[in-house]
């Protein structure tokens, strides 16, 4: 009896000691599971995302992110609610619930404010949930809350086959619009069954495509550096350039964060008809609690309705979190990672 209860005690999470490499990442057992103080609930985690935005906290380059190790990545989760503290209404021991954790995911059992958890409707897949909170949020609130889109109109995705690239094009063509994606050759099959048109960004030039067709409305960028000038002029008069992402500054490829953003600042205040706009989950979450909440449930409404589906392409094990971010980094998954963890 003695090591059965000590066994449902204790909890396993992922950490790193220190940024760096995958091979920091390291799972640790905990002998107590942790408990919620007032206001809080504890959650048993099923599924959390893998995600680039991880690999980049576990390297200490996330722009903006201010903890340091020991702490477990994780933007994301989906997990059942097990334990409420004092005060809390609104939820049950039970209930499928998901989060925006930023960082603290990669493990069984965590503590989050009862307040910051949104209700998962019942029935839905974890993995397919959970692939909602960060990557669609970000491609939902670029294309409606930022660059406000309309039914048919251009636009141009970078990174078309990731997991942000593909809830772009997957949301966009719930809207009917003319979608343009760079990705690498081996992703253009993806970018085109979600009703994109693939460009190779190796061998294609995408500003000139852009003209030629007469510019975008959006263009929707993470590369950074020179990639945001080039999107920039591919907007037509009227048009938004929306960066989100230093993915050239989080690979070593040189560049300046800061610099990046000053200039495109710059462009927004020029006299040219078009404007440019970063987006921060996170910023806007904290701007706009309740449009977090209500956008995470529009696409929980999406999903179940079967409106749309995310592109799983592995379903991994909390002990395979160093493999996954390998993957990411390698640039070899296409779609989506989800780390499945009490199953």
């Amino acid at each position: 009896m003695g090591s059965e209860w000590l066994q449902e005690m204790s909890y396993k999470h992922v950490i790193i000691t220190e940024f760096g490499g995958p091979e920091v990442l390291e799972v640790v057992e905990e002998n107590a599971l942790p408990e919620p103080g007032a206001g809080e609930a504890r959650v048993k985690i099923l599924a959390a995302s893998a995600t680039f935005t991880d690999t980049m906290v576990r390297k200490g380059v996330y722009y903006g992110f201010k903890e340091t190790p020991p702490l477990s990545p994780g933007y994301d989760m989906v997990g059942v609610v097990d334990k409420l503290g004092v005060g809390v209404t609104g939820l049950k021991v039970g209930q499928m619930v998901a989060d925006l954790t930023v960082w603290g995911a990669y493990t069984e059992y965590m503590i989050r404010p009862a307040d910051s958890l949104v209700p998962v409707p019942v029935g839905l897949d974890p993995a397919e949930a959970v692939s909602m909170v960060l990557s669609y949020v970000t491609a939902y609130q670029m294309l409606h809350r930022i660059a406000k889109v309309k039914r048919g109109q251009k636009i141009l995705a970078h990174g078309a086959g990731g997991a942000v690239g593909t809830a772009l094009l997957e949301l966009g063509r719930l809207f009917d619009l003319e979608m343009y994606g760079t990705a690498s050759k081996s992703k253009h099959e993806l970018v085109k069954s979600l009703g994109g048109i693939p460009i190779d960004y190796k061998s294609e030039d995408f500003l000139a495509k852009m003209q030629a067709v007469g510019g975008v409305d959006a263009a929707f960028d993470a590369i950074s550096g020179e990639n945001f000038k080039r999107s920039f002029k591919s907007l037509k008069k009227g048009g938004a350039l929306v960066p989100y992402g230093f993915y050239n500054q989080a690979m070593g490829k040189g560049g300046n964060v800061a610099l990046d953003y000053m200039s495109v600042m710059l462009w927004n205040i020029l006299p040219n008809g078009r404007k440019a706009s970063f987006y921060s989950i996170g910023d806007l979450r904290k701007k706009n609690p309740e449009w977090f909440k209500e956008d995470l449930g529009a696409l929980f409404d999406l999903l179940k309705e079967g409106k749309i589906k995310p592109a799983i392409e592995r379903r991994m094990k909390l002990e395979d979190a160093a493999q996954a971010h390998k993957l990411i980094e390698q640039a070899a998954v296409k779609g989506r990672i989800v780390l499945m963890v009490n199953e």
